[in-house]
């Protein structure tokens, strides 16, 4: 199982995410390095932890629709393997994400509609490269549902790996930055139940050193993780430990 760390990326600068509530987002405190700057915290990350693979979630461009591509050149030519949500709607709008550098573009349930652009996109740049988030809210999806045949968490996981998806995040965004553990376990397990192959990455409310056991346990391939390492109660003995 991998620490993926997360950059949630609002203004330029990292901010700490807390249940989804984007309005509330503020600069984070990192024990990692001395400003909110990305290529600052991305940094600690690497240099501090020995991460390299990291999750950036670009708020600018989900909410705003701004996104900040020159960030992911920066990062990406630093030599960081970036996993890029942007809030991508369109083949187009992907497109931009592989010309950065990043490793894999994020398509996920809360900004794309489209449903039918995962096919394409797993066809044209490779299974590898495209990843499903299934977002949800206190267990509910999150997103424009119309065009999946069934909105339940775990039926559209389903269609999605129906789509050619091999990789896929699982997130409740009403967990994330709480510190109120892991709120995916079940579904996580029951869709690797389902497919042994599928690469599941989850996160969100983890404390501690104290759940990444649990995590590993349920057979994710990735844990996203934020606070916890911003605060240093996850630090570089805990992580290779795993």
């Amino acid at each position: 199982m991998q620490i993926i760390p997360v950059l949630d990326i609002l203004d330029g600068s990292v901010v700490r995410g807390v249940a989804g509530k984007r309005e509330t987002y503020r600069p984070v405190e990192s024990v990692l390095a001395d400003s909110a700057l990305p290529l600052d915290v991305a940094r600690g990350f690497r240099d501090q932890l020995g991460l390299n693979r990291l999750y950036l979630a670009d708020l600018d461009g989900i909410v705003h629709g701004r996104p900040n591509r020159q960030l992911w050149r920066e990062l990406a030519d630093e030599g960081f393997e970036l996993l890029v949500d942007a809030g991508v709607k369109t083949v187009a709008d992907a497109r931009q994400v592989y010309d950065s550098g990043a490793a894999a573009a994020i398509v996920a349930l809360e900004t794309s509609p489209a449903r039918e652009m995962i096919a394409e996109l797993t066809t044209n740049y490779g299974p590898p490269r495209v990843i499903f988030s299934l977002d949800l809210k206190q267990g509910r999806p999150m997103g424009t549902l119309d065009q999946w045949a069934d909105p339940a968490p775990f039926d559209l996981a389903v269609e999605a790996v129906g789509l050619g998806i091999e990789q896929m995040i699982v997130l409740d965004l009403a967990w994330v930055g709480t510190g109120e553990g892991l709120a995916t376990e079940q579904l996580c397990r029951r869709l690797l139940e389902r497919f042994s192959q599928l690469k599941v990455i989850t996160g969100g409310g983890i404390r501690g050193p104290g759940d990444l056991p649990l995590a590993q346990s349920i057979g994710v391939h990735g844990l996203l993780v934020a606070s916890a390492l911003n605060s240093g109660r996850i630090d570089s003995r805990a992580i290779e430990a795993l």
